[in-house]
């Protein structure tokens, strides 16, 4: 099966329940480094003329040149406005500075520019959500998603606005320039969360949300803020079906006016993927949340098409047993920095016997958590346990990667002196010797927590391949820019691959206690 038509085939199958964005290659920039990941953003913020707008998780206390940056701008231009959409939970643990209490200043000075969401899990509620510390009440869900973005730009990374991601905690980050409707889709998608989400209002601060009836679910706190539910008819434990109709419909809406391409998809979307595939102008973005609280996979979805059509490419002829054609079959690297593969994508690998897979996974001591007190100092030690599972797995399926078979399934481990490990996501690639023709990158980790607990927001990123390339008549500019972009994939990946060495989690001796934990909590992990 040539790669063109696996592809439109793919494209046809996502083309039905997906939004797809077409980018200039010359619009994207894959940045490698956390500094030139902070450098990007520092520079968006400064030069934003409309809008500003950032989902993450939280924002650090010790974050000070980031705010001060934001309050300049939004001082040099009065019609400029910030919005931020964080999780609730991780931003206001207790502490000297918490993400609410450092955005309290920029609230007073700019009460009608500024607008903070705070996204809360509804499924801690009840007596547990009295009971369980704040430093653990995120394993009960968050907001995950990471979108860092300034009028008709956007970055899209699975870092967290913390000097840690801007300093030595690597990561990945894909930036989009001039793309208003890429930003806008980011924006709104955004927005659609905060109708569910709490609102950051000063306690003492009177302005247009302060003055508001506060309703029943709202709720202060000692550190001058208050946090405000919109919602007065729906409890914020009880928002499942609110998200889920949210979400459905945002996506809906988008995949209907996404390339203007309504009509084509009803009377003939495998025309009209193919037209898009061939575009020498143009790569596609396909934007996936996974909200598995909220029923909403679309992530667990869009694995198992690609899954299913890359192992059906790597069934042809010249890509199967012989020792003379393994540098032909098809190449996925996998990686994430909290490596405990979501089962249905463990079977996914596992059974596609025609696709090999290199993995790759932080180190104990790359592990963010490591060295941290308490039962969090375990964490680590909790991915080797699910590391050494899934290599069991593999050995089971008969899919061990060896230096004899060099095909199947490999792990290797990252570690970088002085380094921590968080990135996420895969590259393609049709043989071995080719650059790749598609990366998914973003929020998720590929592990049951983003699966079924925490909010994700990631991408498909598909570039025609080298051959397509090299069958246009005509060599032009963007063609040239889509080799770049292909080229600066596969650094990308090997600059991962770099830090990456074997896989030594066989030899680590598991406490019973971390087995125990895990046993309990595995999917909080």
């Amino acid at each position: 099966m040539p790669l063109t038509r696996t592809f439109t085939q793919l494209y046809h199958e996502l083309c039905r329940s997906q939004p797809l964005f077409t980018v200039s290659p010359r619009d994207v920039k894959i940045l490698k480094r956390p500094d030139e990941f902070y450098s990007q953003l520092l520079t968006m913020i400064r030069g934003a003329e409309r809008r500003i707008f950032l989902s993450s998780l939280y924002i650090g206390s010790s974050e000070s040149e980031l705010i001060d940056v934001l309050t300049d701008s939004l001082r040099k231009r009065h019609v400029l406005n910030l919005y931020l959409q964080l999780d609730l939970n991780r931003s206001t643990r207790p502490g000297a500075s918490s993400t609410a209490k450092i955005l309290l200043p920029l609230l007073e000075e700019f009460p009608n520019r500024v607008h903070a969401s705070f996204f809360r899990s509804p499924n801690l509620r009840g007596i547990m959500a009295k009971l369980v510390p704040p430093r653990f009440n995120e394993g009960w869900g968050t907001w995950h998603a990471k979108i860092y973005g300034a009028d008709d730009g956007v970055m899209i990374s699975g870092a967290n606005l913390n000097k840690s991601y801007f300093t030595d905690r690597q990561d990945r980050y894909l930036h989009f320039s001039n793309q208003p409707t890429l930003s806008q889709y980011c924006f709104d998608f955004m927005k659609t969360v905060s109708g569910f989400s709490y609102q950051l209002c000063p306690t003492d601060v009177k302005n247009s949300k302060s003055e508001l009836d506060l309703g029943p679910y709202s709720f202060t706190h000692k550190d001058g803020y208050t946090m405000f539910w919109p919602d007065f008819r729906t409890h914020p434990h009880k928002i499942h079906r609110k998200a889920e109709e949210a979400l459905s419909a945002f996506q809906r809406t988008y995949c209907e006016s996404t390339q203007d391409v309504t009509k084509s998809r009803q009377e003939d979307p495998e025309k009209m993927a193919s037209e898009l595939i061939e575009a020498e102008s143009s790569v596609a973005l396909v934007p996936i949340i996974q909200a598995g609280q909220f029923n909403i996979k679309e992530e667990e979805k869009t694995f198992e098409c690609l899954f299913r059509h890359v192992n059906a490419y790597g069934m042809q002829p010249d890509t199967r047993e012989d020792d003379n054609n393994l540098q032909n079959r098809p190449l996925i690297d996998l990686t994430s920095g909290y490596f405990g593969l979501y089962e249905r994508y463990q079977r996914l690998i596992l059974g596609s016997t025609n696709v090999d897979v290199r993995v790759i996974a932080a180190s104990p001591k790359a592990n963010g958590f490591y060295g941290s007190k308490g039962i969090s100092g375990r964490i680590p030690d909790g991915y080797t346990l699910f590391e050494q599972r899934f290599m069991a797995a593999v050995k089971r399926a008969g899919r061990l990667w060896t230096t004899t078979t060099r095909k199947g399934v490999q792990l290797q481990e990252w570690w970088k002196d002085g380094c921590t490990y968080h990135g996420k996501g895969l590259w393609l690639y049709p043989t071995r010797n080719s650059a790749p023709v598609l990366t998914l990158f973003g929020s998720t980790n590929l592990n049951s927590r983003s699966a079924h607990i925490d909010t994700e927001l990631s991408f498909l990123m598909i570039l025609p391949s080298d051959t397509q390339l090299s069958e246009r008549s005509t060599a032009t500019s963007n063609s040239n820019s889509i080799s770049r972009l292909s080229t600066d994939l596969a650094a990308e990946a090997a600059n991962i691959r770099q830090d990456a060495g074997e896989w030594k989690g066989g030899e680590r001796r598991i406490p019973l206690l971390t087995k125990l934990i895990v046993a309990l909590v595995g999917g909080m992990l």
